[in-house]
């Protein structure tokens, strides 16, 4: 399909998105109008009162349609001055694709490279450029895989793809803000008409009568019955659509094949999910670790660990360049499955272009170092931000797992304080299973059905993994707020931590231990003997569980 036929069915079916509320109101007044001539005026009435409630989302739901402003994703903006080669680059690969070279570039903090164009005219003339280029991509690819990469996002310059695009996405964002719209109404009434209920329930418990059942089944359903029509319309566009948005990045995966070569592009394609699954890995294990004790680790190295932890980890990636993705994320991904698109790219003819630009892409950049420090002022927040800085990745995984120790609050707390009516605390629980009421206390955790209905052994062996688990968490908090424990920080494998030795000198046996406290005859000797000792005298105090 030509570019002036894709920019004349994108244009029908946003006008026809517009149309549908139009129609949907002309529905309403036409029955109205019906209700007029033949029904009985009490009834009309009250009909007329539904089409209002059905009339106003609509209504809104046009107003909705109004698209904001563009605004440039979160990250760092480059020129020509500070990144020479990065921008040399670009303009090389424009020049090879035969299209204009973006006018900005801003690098990101995601695994991801993509394209954007202030069109005018409904993409009719084509406006200002903009590359995005995740700042990961560059420390996980060769600069030959980077080439072809920006290769691909370059094709879409040159197929009008962005130009045209103007009208398609802001189709998609109309529809999807207006669905939301009419979905967070109907949310908005629902949460309305349950507080109504609970209010009136608790006048009537106040009273001494019984409180009804909450139902909020029938509040705003108006709403929803507006946003699955809207919803019905949607994938429609969606599907109308989806078929040119994959044809388009097959041809830009051509268009880098040819320039940046077969392999290049082919091995590109297989490290991005790779890439993608642990930069997600490398977020929430390493750079977010001490967030909770607000926390970071030394500038620059929120972002560029991530470097470190990939070349420690070579070895697990492996597995995920080869099981690549058969299915696309979402029925209405506009990219094809990835399995799909390296099939294709390597069943074309070998080029002998293997060997080009294997040096890390990380090198295209004038001061690597820097940029990752900067891009942190970028695209953090403010809060962030004013966390304190460490010295080092060690100090972060002390300080995060002392904070987050400190504040344990887990199941087996929430129980142990309901049964001693005091604190929790360890050697409380210690004191409880001593007094062999174990299997009392686990009786106030959290069950399953089958464990709630359990008895005797079947029942311990329902409960004793998440005691285990628990009690584990437990230990270690005491343990380490007397300092007795120490963390060993790894890129290549968890963290791991270290406990203080045995009265008789050789490693603790931690799991022994625990094993030993909830077994069916529990002996809490092996704790004890890796905890500090307990305080003598009189101003030592225990914590007597009921009887």
């Amino acid at each position: 399909m030509g570019a002036t036929l894709r920019a004349l069915r994108a244009l029908v079916l946003l006008a026809g998105f517009y149309l549908l509320g139009v129609i949907l109101l002309a529905a309403l007044g036409g029955a109205d109008y019906l209700l007029y001539l033949h029904a009985p005026s009490g009834v009309a009435a009250k009909l007329y009162v539904v089409s209002v409630l059905l009339a106003i989302p609509l209504v809104r739901g046009l107003f909705m349609l109004r698209t904001p402003k563009g605004e440039e994703l979160p990250g760092l903006p480059v020129t020509e001055a500070e990144e020479p080669e990065l921008w040399r680059t670009v303009r090389e690969l424009a020049d090879a694709v035969g299209t204009r070279a973006p006018s900005r570039i801003i690098l990101t903090a995601d695994v991801n490279a993509a394209v954007s164009e202030d069109a005018r005219l409904l993409g009719l003339l084509s406006g200002p450029r903009r590359l995005y280029l995740g700042l990961p991509l560059l420390q996980g690819l060769t600069e030959a895989q980077l080439r072809a990469v920006l290769a691909h996002e370059l094709g879409h310059y040159s197929n009008a793809d962005t130009r045209l695009a103007a009208i398609t996405v802001r189709g998609r964002a109309q529809v999807l803000r207006t669905i939301g719209h009419f979905e967070e109404r109907a949310d908005n009434t629902a949460g309305r008409e349950r507080a109504r209920q609970e209010k009136k329930n608790a006048k009537a418990e106040a009273k001494g009568k019984q409180a009804k059942e909450i139902d909020t089944g029938h509040a705003g359903l108006t709403y929803r019955a507006m946003a699955k029509i809207y919803i019905g319309y949607a994938k429609l566009y969606f599907r109308a659509t989806l078929a040119g948005s994959r044809r388009q990045e097959y041809a830009a995966d051509a268009a880098a094949a040819r320039i940046a070569g077969r392999d290049a592009t082919a091995s590109a394609l297989r490290e991005i999910p790779a890439l993608d699954a642990a930069f997600g890995f490398y977020m929430n294990s390493y750079a977010t670790l001490g967030a909770e004790a607000r926390l970071l680790p030394p500038r620059g190295d929120f972002f560029g660990g991530y470097g470190q932890m990939l070349s420690a980890r070579q070895l697990e990636l492996v597995g995920l360049r080869t099981e690549l993705p058969t299915e696309p994320s979402s029925p209405y991904d506009s990219h094809p499955p990835m399995a799909d698109r390296v099939e294709r790219v390597e069943s074309l003819p070998a080029d002998g272009r293997a060997d080009e630009a294997r040096g890390a892409a990380l090198g295209l950049l004038t001061d690597p170092d820097r940029t990752l420090a900067t891009l942190e002022d970028a695209v953090l927040t403010e809060d962030v931000l004013r966390f304190r800085r460490t010295g080092g990745w060690q100090e972060l995984l002390d300080g995060s797992m002392t904070a987050n120790l400190a504040s344990l609050d887990t199941a087996l707390h929430r129980a142990l304080a309901m049964y001693i009516k005091d604190h929790p605390s360890l050697p409380a629980l210690l004191k409880v299973i001593d007094d062999g009421q174990l299997w009392q206390l686990a009786q106030r955790l959290p069950l399953s059905d089958r464990a709630a209905e359990a008895k005797g052994r079947a029942f311990r062996e329902f409960v004793r993994p998440a005691l285990a688990d628990a009690l584990q968490g437990m230990v270690l908090a005491e343990l380490s707020a007397h300092s007795r424990l120490s963390w060993e920080f790894s890129w290549a494998e968890p963290a791991a931590v270290r406990l203080p030795p045995a009265p008789d000198g050789t490693e603790a046996d931690l799991g022994a231990a625990i094993a030993a406290a909830v077994a069916d005859h529990p002996d809490t000797g092996p704790l004890r003997a890796l905890l500090p000792p307990v305080p003598q005298g009189p101003a030592a105090r225990e914590t007597d569980a009921p009887r």
